[in-house]
């Protein structure tokens, strides 16, 4: 990293390195790379406080091309790099860029990890459905029967879905955004970044390459209107080319309500950040069998509660034991008497 230290404001032009971009041509990670470089120079943290740890795949090229310190670790373990750097070093904002496969095949265990210890660090899964970097086998979120290179005859596998997998692992903060909607990607970096414990966001990103148009539906300008519905804290659930459909609650079930006949924003389901049981209806809306109305798909923050961090923990947990006992002493430790004989 060059040249960390500066009176001016920073610039996105700032957090960008001298390193030659390798993704394909088209790739969604250049459009996920601009944001997160407009993003940092307003959270008024010092890049030398920043650290961008990623595993491996497409995605975790990213430290590259940030101007902040960084490290390109190991498959599916930057989630346990992560940790113990914010565990030593808490003061630093710590991000985490992974992808479908580092972060929820080999991964997977130390994610949910992650999530249930509630470290303050940031994770960004870019979702792509497909494992780009080994050239297009499928993934943990690849849907079923899908064909592909180790999957001649279609997947017979029952695809994660990682919202509801962070929900399961008690997660403090769960939301998902899409590479080509820069401007809700924004908002959602800068929710991430404000929230107090370890925020997972999920980013649809296109591979052009193995599985383009994956997420057209939601993307492109003719269907994202009737197929993407954006939560907002407090605001009725309302989608459509000109918000004329809604989402209300029927017991448990969401079913969609036509504003324009009969229905009125009053009777649409409001969206409430912190109700964690409707939250578990919001990461399944999209992919229940039992559900016969087509159902769009959310985009923003499902879910966030505060939850006590693991760092600060570990330090209150460590002054009481030195205010009790005094500061240890790693000799005496080493000579001491706990020990023990294998015959």
């Amino acid at each position: 990293m060059s040249d960390i230290s500066t009176a001016s404001p920073l610039t996105s032009k700032d957090f960008s390195t001298d390193q030659e971009v390798r993704w394909c041509p088209g790739c969604g990670d250049y459009s996920i790379l601009a944001q997160v470089q407009k993003v940092m120079p307003t959270l008024g943290i010092p890049r030398e406080n920043i650290v961008i740890v990623s595993g491996i795949g497409c995605s975790s090229r990213f430290p590259y091309y940030m101007n902040t310190y960084g490290m390109h670790s190991i498959h599916g373990r930057a989630t346990a790099v992560a940790s113990g750097l914010k565990a030593a070093r808490p003061e630093l904002s710590v991000w985490i860029v992974t992808g479908d496969g580092d972060g929820l095949s080999i991964g997977g265990n130390h994610t949910i990890h992650l999530l249930r210890r509630n470290f303050d660090v940031n994770i960004l899964l870019f979702n792509n459905q497909i494992y780009g970097l080994t050239k297009g086998q499928y993934s943990p979120t690849s849907e079923e029967h899908k064909i592909t290179k180790s999957t001649p005859f279609g997947s017979i596998d029952h695809p994660f879905n990682p919202l509801a997998l962070a929900m399961g692992a008690d997660a403090s903060f769960i939301a998902r955004s899409m590479d080509r909607d820069p401007k809700h990607l924004q908002a959602m970096l800068l929710r991430s970044n404000a929230h107090k414990g370890t925020s997972f966001l999920e980013i649809y990103q296109n591979c052009n390459i193995f599985n383009d148009g994956a997420f057209e539906v939601f993307t492109e300008k003719s269907s994202k209107a009737a197929e993407a519905i954006f939560l907002e804290q407090g605001q009725p659930l309302v989608f459509g080319p000109s918000q004329n459909k809604g989402i209300k609650l029927d017991g448990f079930k969401p079913v969609v309500v036509d504003l324009q006949e009969g229905a009125s924003k009053d009777d649409c389901w409001i969206h409430d950040e912190k109700d964690f049981y409707k939250a578990q209806i919001l990461v399944r809306m999209f992919d229940d069998p039992a559900l016969q109305d087509h159902l769009p798909r959310p985009f923003g923050v499902f879910y966030q509660k505060e939850r006590a961090c693991y760092e600060d923990m570990m330090t209150m947990q460590i002054e009481e034991v030195i205010a009790k006992k005094g500061k240890g002493s790693l000799d005496k430790l080493l000579r001491g008497n706990e020990i023990w004989t294998i015959s």
